[in-house]
């Protein structure tokens, strides 16, 4: 899994790729390497009078010519292989399967060029026997095949390696912009002063109650200025978070709002992001259950969905009239997701029956390509 949200030269759908600057590289290279082969080829040549200067370039530009095609598709190939890249034996092993085809065609079309272009000059392309040329040339393509696969998983590797690097420092960003909007958003001002007023009221009437919402006032506040810590969290520590966040609520809305949990227990050592779906139940009881006196539902569904972790927070009574214009906690949840999964994650809200659902989908970490 390769986290992030993709830009010009990487697609996170296909795994790490190259960025253009580093495929420019192995190009120049390439192209360096054939024009070395040629000039030797030449200088090897000048002293033999039976051979014409360019004998040894048709000679080297058909095999750089073929090669180059082949080259082409195995640069291609990277955007399939690149989810192996941690795997060096595997990544490897998926270019050599290729390498039987390689000989076959390489040598088919070189050799074709080759006598095509002396026969259009009235002479005949004189070399050994074809079962040395074929021993020779498959032994030469596999060496050569090797060295340059080698190249490209280095280079591969060290732009894997570039881009990580990047979304790390994106990533540690996005967190510290997380917990600002934690603080000013879940934990703003208003929201304290609302819970502090429930405590005020319960003290004098059901003292049992009000012990318990200082408690998770006290909890929700300690789990969130500890947040820094990590980034990534276990689900069911993002849960817990949830769950105390609701119980004030639900105090604070009492006999107005019923939560339902849908959870499945095998998810909950799931990795997520911290802090990522409280802002979600946020706006269920902002737009659900503040502006009317209507009993609500709202309901919190984990479930795996083919490869994918789903984490649905729906609440009944309320409707989108038009597109939604994300809020801070919105907009930041979206943002953390590109930036860790790339389009491999969404969220998306939208009517769902007789409310209104928030719907988070994130790529499970043992799901196989």
């Amino acid at each position: 899994m390769r986290p992030r949200q993709p830009s010009a030269g990487v697609h996170a759908a296909d795994g790490v790729t190259l960025p253009p600057k580093t495929l420019v590289v192995f190009w120049v290279l390439w192209v360096v390497f054939w024009l070395l082969m040629v000039s030797v080829s030449i200088g090897n040549e000048l002293h033999n009078p039976l051979v014409r200067w360019w004998e040894p370039v048709l000679w080297e530009g058909s095999s750089a010519l073929v090669s180059t095609g082949w080259m082409v598709l195995g640069v291609e190939a990277r955007r399939s292989y690149a989810l192996y890249l941690d795997r060096p034996l595997s990544w490897l092993g998926r270019y050599l399967r290729w390498l039987p085809l390689v000989v076959i065609t390489w040598i088919t079309v070189v050799y074709a060029i080759r006598h095509g272009v002396y026969a259009a000059v009235g002479r005949t392309y004189a070399h050994p026997g074809w079962g040395f040329v074929v021993v020779y040339e498959s032994l030469k393509l596999t060496y050569f095949s090797g060295l340059w696969i080698g190249v490209l998983f280095g280079i591969e590797s060290f732009g894997q390696w570039q881009l990580q690097w990047r979304r790390l420092l994106q990533m540690q960003r996005a967190l510290a912009e997380a917990q600002l909007v934690q603080l000013q958003g879940q934990l703003r001002p208003h929201f304290l002063f609302n819970a502090l007023n429930t405590i005020s009221a319960l003290m004098h009437k059901d003292v049992t109650r009000a012990d318990r919402l200082v408690a998770a006032l006290g909890d929700l506040l300690r789990i969130s200025l500890r947040t820094n810590e990590h980034e990534m969290t276990p689900l069911a520590e993002d849960l817990r978070t949830l769950e105390l966040y609701a119980d004030i609520m639900l105090e604070r809305f009492r006999n107005r709002v019923t939560l339902d949990w849908q959870v499945d227990q095998a998810l909950l050592d799931t990795p997520v992001p911290a802090l990522l779906l409280q802002p979600l139940l946020e706006n269920a009881f902002k737009h659900g259950v503040e502006p009317t006196v209507a009993h609500v539902r709202i309901m919190v569904d984990v479930r795996r969905v083919a490869r994918s972790l789903e984490i649905v927070i729906s609440n009944s009574g309320s409707r989108l009239v038009q597109e939604p214009r994300d809020g801070i906690g919105i907009r930041n949840c979206r943002e953390r997701l590109g930036i860790i999964y790339g389009d491999e994650a969404c969220l998306l809200v939208h009517n769902d029956g007789d409310g209104v659902a928030a719907r988070v989908s994130i790529p499970m970490a043992d799901a196989t390509p």
